[in-house]
């Protein structure tokens, strides 16, 4: 399988409908609604969408019936970008090469532009139609998932307890005692800041396709294995990557960040995104399916692992 063609013609269809779902949204106010779009018009690799569309299709779908689900959930996760490039929080001037949103619209509008995309993604998932394989209970199943996964149980406690963080390594060497206890906190901080939402978008596509109470708890270990990955290789890449591929400047070093490459360093730090890539895939194997989405969930997997940007 070619990833990367896969990951370009996937993005394709998220980047064509989203532009749609925020013009639908009748009687926005006109500079609100521009900057609603800037963001979303970045561009990305769209993984979580992606992902939501794979796991859809293991149990028997096709992923362009669910693209406003698809879309919302980018637009969720776009509007936790926003935010979190703000002043207040990471203070970052660049998101995927662009001007961040409070740069360009200031920091009110900006603030306002992330609530409503969080507000308007559950608009364009509840409100969408869907082809009848999709029933309307699944549609609420999904919609709760990703309400419980982004909320104050899920990410944004796991961006609360991240800024808590800032400041937590001394300089010099690391007591062992401090160790273990950024171990624990680091492990609450990537479960929920960013695995939390990449396991939302599995478990919403196979709710959402009405998978097998089993098959969805496998995903669901499969989606937090590779999340946690994700920001594993997400900490390497802020010390070790190129920053004008990654399209930003790289701020968990200025902002004194608890990560697994400040903690642990890098080499070590890599040799844990090794072990949970691994345990994600040998989770994804024990799932009923077809093959070729459990492939390219597989593919997915091994592109967060290996990912420059």
């Amino acid at each position: 399988m070619d990833v990367d063609e896969y990951i370009r013609q996937r993005a394709a269809a998220i980047n064509a409908a989203l532009p749609g779902f925020i013009t639908s949204l009748k009687g926005a106010q006109p500079a609100l609604s521009k900057a609603m779009a800037y963001p979303l018009a970045a561009g990305g690799k769209r993984l979580r969408p992606l992902l939501m569309g794979a796991s859809y299709e293991i149990f028997g779908g096709r992923a362009a019936d669910i693209l406003p689900a698809a879309c919302a959930i980018e637009m969720l996760h776009t509007y936790s970008l926003v935010h979190d490039d703000l002043p207040a929080m990471d203070d970052d001037d660049l998101r995927r090469g662009r001007p961040t949103s409070h740069k360009v619209y200031g920091e009110a509008l900006a603030i306002l532009s992330g609530d409503a995309l969080l507000t308007d993604a559950f608009t364009v998932l509840l409100s969408s139609k869907y082809p009848g394989g999709v029933k309307p209970e699944r549609v609420l199943r999904a919609a709760g998932i990703l309400a419980s996964r982004a909320g104050a149980r899920g990410m944004v406690s796991g961006q609360a307890a991240d800024l808590g963080a800032e400041g937590f390594l001394p300089g010099g060497k690391i007591p062992a005692a401090r160790k273990k206890a950024g171990l624990r906190l680091l492990s609450y901080i990537h479960q929920h800041k960013t695995a939390d939402l990449i396991t939302a978008a599995v478990e919403m596509g196979a709710a959402l396709a009405g998978a097998p109470e089993k098959d969805f708890k496998a995903m669901s270990a499969f989606g937090r294995d590779l999340g946690l990955c994700f920001q594993v290789a997400d900490d390497i890449l802020d010390v070790v990557g190129d920053k004008k591929k990654l399209g930003k400047s790289g701020s968990d070093a200025r902002n004194r960040k608890l990560t697994y490459a400040s903690l642990l360093g890098v080499e070590e730090a890599r040799g844990r995104a090794a072990a949970l890539m691994r345990r994600a895939l040998a989770g994804l194997a024990g799932v009923n399916g077809a093959a070729a989405p459990k492939e390219a969930l597989a593919g997915l997997a091994g592109f967060v692992y290996g990912r420059e940007s």
